[in-house]
């Protein structure tokens, strides 16, 4: 198997993965993007409630918060680092306490921040996943 077929099957794992149901934090959710001109990649963090069915829940208005689509929250936390150690440091053991509950979640965001560190070095976009 040459490289492009080896990507190409990574790809596809990765792919197949990111559709797998997944059970949402109770400590809340993040939104990664970069700030090319300061260098930095920054990570909102909202809180929310997991209610019986599964789903998040906006603590204050009591309404379920879409996974598509634009959403008007104002987030609790803005973390922010140039690089993907240093915001998992701030989050994971600067934070107390941790807005993390899942170990699943601190993963996909160990994941993604390496992700959006690569972009941010490489100049190239990052769409978190």
């Amino acid at each position: 198997m040459n490289q492009t077929a080896d990507a190409l099957s990574l790809n596809a794992i990765d792919d197949k993965l990111s559709q797998r149901h997944i059970n949402l934090d109770p400590g809340g959710y993040f939104i990664i993007y970069l700030d090319r001109e300061a260098g930095l990649i920054c990570a909102k963090h909202f809180t929310n409630v997991i209610d019986d069915r599964g789903l998040a829940i906006d603590p204050e208005t009591g309404k379920v918060i879409p996974a598509r689509g634009k959403v008007e929250r104002t987030q609790c936390t803005l973390f922010t680092g140039r690089t993907a150690k240093e915001l998992c440091v701030a989050i994971f053991e600067q934070t107390q306490p941790c807005p993390v509950t899942l170990f699943d979640h601190a993963a996909y965001l160990g994941r993604e921040f390496v992700r959006a560190e690569n972009a941010l070095i490489n100049g190239q976009e990052y769409v978190q996943d």
